[in-house]
């Protein structure tokens, strides 16, 4: 027998026991098996964690991170890289690396002692990646992965996207409506106006969603992150509808000041036959949007809310009193057009085309 067979004898030890089909035969047992088994068990501080299974989802070992390297040979050692990662504050435990069949990858996981989503746990994976793995021998290729770095990952990317998809929606918007009402200062206002009634209603997200205020009064039992894909889907969809109702209102408008020549008079009467098509418009949407609330999906919920709020705030304070404040504030300004001619009845008094409108 070569060394190499005295090695493997010397590990292993051969015991006779029955068979569960009946015939005695020897069995091979692994004297090193209990002894890994030993370091990939639980060390004692956690096993309170194993027993209590509500406790173990709080505590985020449902949250696993997977970490995978492509390797040269299954004799790759990543115990470096193991043992600084189980060292790492927040983690809780890490289990031993694993070879792929062929022999090209090995991966390990590990369990962060924060929750899915905790605000820790993204810390953490933004700490391994950045400054454990790169400075440990042989963690440089280690790639991080998992629920918690896919959701992490997904939520960076949307956020880079979102102020190019802001830029690329105020940009298209303002262009429509430059053609529509030939005015840059009623597309600039319309802009302006819009990001505001969204922005509120980012904020109210925030609070009642992440913040927790009146959260289980509107069916989000406690605080939570804003799911990812929210935000993007809400701006677009509320950018939509505000811009709606500012042609609706800003087109009234545009006639009865080609018709009086005055700032004033035309915002009044645009605004008094307007402001009953807008409300009842919003009010529709509103209604469609607050159904939400009464479904099982939380991400549907917050943007149900969002928008609903969006088309609260839009069609009251900033359609019906924002909007025809600061257009009777720019007077003649509103309709500034780079070589555009002031239509006639504008050159005629206010007055004057007050009277010629009433007959």
């Amino acid at each position: 027998m070569g060394r190499r067979g005295a090695a493997q004898a010397a590990g292993r030890r051969t015991l006779r026991r029955r068979d569960p089909a009946g015939a005695g035969r020897p069995h091979t047992v692994d004297a090193a098996e209990p002894a890994r088994r030993q370091r990939a068990a639980p060390r004692p501080e956690q096993l309170h964690l194993v027993q209590d299974p509500l406790r173990w989802l709080r505590s985020g070992l449902w949250s696993t991170l997977v970490f995978a390297t492509e390797i040269d040979s299954k004799d790759a050692d990543l115990g470096p890289t193991v043992e600084a990662v189980s060292k790492t504050e927040g983690i809780a435990y890490a289990t031993p690396p694993r070879v792929s069949e062929d022999g090209q990858a090995v991966t390990f996981t590990a369990f962060p002692t924060t929750g899915y989503q905790d605000e820790a746990t993204t810390n953490l994976v933004h700490e391994l990646r950045d400054n454990v793995l790169p400075r440990t021998t042989g963690g440089e290729q280690v790639l991080v992965g998992g629920p918690n770095a896919g959701t992490i990952d997904a939520a960076q990317q949307s956020g880079s996207r979102l102020p190019l998809m802001i830029g690329v929606v105020i940009a298209m918007s303002m262009v429509l409506l430059i053609a529509l009402v030939r005015s840059v200062t009623i597309a600039v206002q319309a802009a302006v106006m819009n990001l505001l009634s969204i922005g509120a209603a980012y904020g109210v997200v925030v609070a009642v969603v992440q913040w927790g205020w009146l959260g289980p009064a509107l069916g989000f039992p406690a605080a939570m992150p804003v799911t990812t894909w929210v935000p993007m889907m809400m701006f677009p969809v509320l950018f939509g509808l505000s811009m709606d109702y500012q042609v609706f209102l800003i087109s009234r408008v545009r006639e009865e000041y080609e018709r009086t020549g005055d700032t004033r008079v035309a915002v009044a009467r645009g605004l008094a036959r307007t402001a009953k098509v807008i409300t009842a418009a919003a009010a529709i949407m509103i209604a469609v949007f607050t159904t939400s609330l009464l479904g099982p999906d939380v991400a549907v919920k917050q943007g149900g809310l969002g928008m609903a709020v969006a088309v609260l705030i839009d069609a009251t304070i900033v359609r019906m009193i924002f909007v025809p404040a600061v257009m009777e504030l720019c007077g003649r300004a509103n309709w500034w057009m780079p070589g555009r001619r002031t239509p006639k009845a504008a050159l005629a008094s206010p007055t004057e085309a007050a009277e010629k409108a009433r007959v």
